[in-house]
């Protein structure tokens, strides 16, 4: 098999492009059941899930079981609610190894925070989402505020554009089509702008989204390659619409986001420190790479095994050395 067919064949679990018999719905299930749980205190009953998640109260009922008998929730007798368990916490503090790494993330952040009125956050993919694993603000921020665990929609938001048009565009068209089956409202507004968005990143290694997720709020975007989850990261900032406007955005807020895409790339390429606290988002990407001093043609897939596998300078993607 050859190298192009052995990685595509690495990212099958992925927005459904291979067949739906390649996944193992329960455990899919199961993980959806436990994101409805947000907080440690969230209390929930079978119907709430069921509302929640879009299961079968059937089904969660059995999931919810199961769950229990695990220790992933605990059954309330007296509230017949379910709450986070023991085993969850200590997996979530299992999943914390990476803190030092994410305060030197978090440095970054607020570098660019304390010259920009906004909320500049690190997130990551889950499914047809994206989460906040770190933010940081000035104390003049007015707008977007979003904070560690927020979880954005990956249709209506910059972060969201950057990061779909990252992905190569088999894998993108994938995860479009499994919305298109799952969440055909998010869909209906990410598919008009895509390739328009992929475009904008192969030249500038940023995306902008201005009033998509709320009229008063613009946003920008840089996606990061990380070769330990093979997936990219993104930073994203959100503006005040009618103090930066798309002109704005592109004068002042690029150069700030684009350097900042460096120094995280650098980062978060080098880290061995799990940074993520949601693994969830752990999934395979195949994605195209330009020669630095070459345009981007069509045909040039770089590997994935080449970003594990031998030692290059650590970079995020950027107009002149994009990965599509």
């Amino acid at each position: 098999m050859g190298r192009r067919s052995e990685r595509l064949s690495r990212q099958g679990m992925l927005a459904g492009d291979a067949g739906e018999g390649d996944v193992i719905q329960v455990v899919s299930r199961a993980f959806d059941v436990l994101r409805c749980f947000e907080g440690h205190e969230a209390r929930l009953g079978n119907l709430e899930i069921s509302n929640r998640c879009g299961l079968p109260r059937s089904t969660v009922s059995r999931l919810t079981h199961t769950l229990t008998r695990m220790g992933q929730l605990v059954y309330l007798p007296r509230d017949q609610k379910y709450r986070i368990g023991p085993s969850a916490v200590a997996m979530s503090a299992s999943m914390m190894k990476g803190a030092q790494l994410r305060s030197m993330i978090r440095q970054r952040l607020q570098e660019v925070a304390d010259q920009l009125p906004g909320t500049v956050g690190f997130v990551v993919p889950d499914r047809f989402h994206l989460v906040y694993v770190q933010f940081a603000r000035s104390a003049a921020a007015l707008g977007l505020h979003e904070g560690t665990g927020s979880r954005i929609s990956m249709a209506s938001t910059a972060a969201g554009a950057a990061y779909t048009a990252a992905l190569a565009p088999e894998v993108g068209d994938a995860l479009l089509a499994e919305m298109e089956r799952e969440a055909p409202e998010a869909a209906k507004t990410l598919k008009p702008r895509i390739e328009a968005n992929r475009q904008f990143l192969r030249e500038h290694g940023y995306v902008v989204a201005c009033g998509l997720w709320s009229p008063h709020i613009n946003g920008l975007a840089v996606p990061i390659w990380s070769p330990q989850y093979q997936t990219f990261v993104v930073i994203t900032i959100g503006l005040l619409s009618s103090m930066y406007d798309e002109q704005r955005l592109h004068a002042e807020v690029a150069p700030l986001m684009v350097e900042l895409g460096r120094s995280l790339g650098s980062l978060v390429e080098g880290a061995e420190a799990d940074v993520f606290n949601n693994r969830l988002a752990r999934k395979a990407i195949a994605m195209a790479v330009q020669n630095n001093n070459k345009p981007i043609t069509p045909g040039g897939l770089n590997e994935l095994e080449a970003g594990t596998r031998r030692a290059r300078p650590a970079r995020s993607l950027r107009a002149g050395d994009g990965r599509r």
